[in-house]
């Protein structure tokens, strides 16, 4: 899906250097898409001092609303696409010619390499509930000029979380592997996605790898998050923010009054610098230039969409300026 805007051009330097356990607690924004679009979303990553969490390098939450989804064809490059609905429905349609139904339950992950195209529009010709998480994970330069590809998991494994007090909770593994249960995802670095859900008044343990970053958003209800770090702090976490947890934690508790729905995102500390713009993850500003002109050009780098015709989003225009790095500063 079309999320990035043209004035969020990052860059990042390489993660590898990540400071131990955080517990930093970073807004969200709100972004207006308008025309075609139609939608606001709220935009978790990339954050201004934080542009990547391993391998994620972009999370938009596009609902709780009611609206007529019409996202004609736009390319990627460089990334995975993660779409993991909550309420609705999205036909999804791309130029390797998958066409299916993007239901609540079901893992729809779209592999870009050198060049994807697709499209998003809801089902029906009315507005309509819609809810669901939007992420992208960086390619490592192993994959990232390789070729397309999309794959949808209907059954996904499950992880009972431990309580220390009330019920137990679970997590779904969407993609990577966490607590020794793997997603059949197709992943190429090492990394975690995963939801977690919390019965009400429960508190529950939940297994990280000390090696790798980690942080949390709150889907829905409330939650308080404690690590040990140099000290022990419990942090309470809304849908408003994401809880950046750092890395060299064996674990997290999580506590929730009411009942919570929650998605854990971490991985290994990313391989390389990247570059964003618009809907493209590559590593110079040469590339990205070079990926806008094919689009722009209608040739065959990003194919054609499954039953579209000339149909598709055009690129904004490149800024005055060269896409320039910028630094992970927490």
């Amino acid at each position: 899906m079309t999320r990035l805007d043209a004035d969020d051009a990052v860059a990042t330097e390489s993660a590898v250097d990540c400071p131990g356990p955080r517990t930093l607690l970073l807004e969200t924004r709100e972004v207006p898409l308008g025309g075609v679009r139609a939608m606001s979303v709220h935009r978790s990553l990339p954050q201004r001092d934080l542009p990547l969490v391993g391998a994620w390098c972009f999370l938009d939450r596009f609902g709780p609303q009611e609206t007529r989804m019409r996202v004609e064809p736009h390319p990627h490059i460089g990334l995975q696409t993660v779409t993991w609905p909550y309420l609705g429905e999205v036909r999804h349609r791309d130029s390797v010619g998958s066409d299916v139904v993007v239901r609540r339950g079901a893992l729809n992950l779209m592999t870009s390499g050198a060049g994807i195209s697709h499209s998003e529009y809801s089902l029906g010709e009315d507005a309509a509930p819609l809810d669901a998480l939007q992420l992208w994970v960086a390619l490592p330069e192993a994959r990232r000029h390789g070729a397309p590809a999309f794959e949808q998991h209907a059954v996904l494994p499950e992880l009972e979380l431990i309580a220390t007090a009330g019920a137990a909770g679970a997590a779904t593994v969407v993609l990577g592997e966490l607590g020794g249960v793997a997603s059949p995802a197709t992943v190429y670095t090492p990394i975690v996605g995963a939801e977690l859900r919390i019965a009400p008044g429960s508190t529950v343990r939940v297994p990280l790898n000390p090696d790798w970053e980690h942080a949390l958003i709150v889907v829905s209800g409330d939650a308080e998050v404690t690590g040990e770090g140099d000290a022990v702090e419990t942090v309470a976490v809304d849908t408003a923010h994401l809880l950046y947890l750092g890395t060299r934690r064996d674990d997290v508790v999580v506590s929730s009054g009411t009942g919570a729905t929650l998605f854990l995102l971490g991985g290994e500390p990313f391989e390389d610098d990247v570059v964003m713009w618009w809907n493209f993850v590559g590593r110079t500003h040469e590339e990205i230039v070079e990926a806008r002109e094919a689009w722009e050009s209608g040739g065959e780098r990003f194919g054609r969409v499954v039953d579209h015709g000339d149909e598709r989003i055009p690129a904004p225009p490149m800024p005055a300026v060269r896409l320039t790095r910028r630094r992970r500063r927490l």
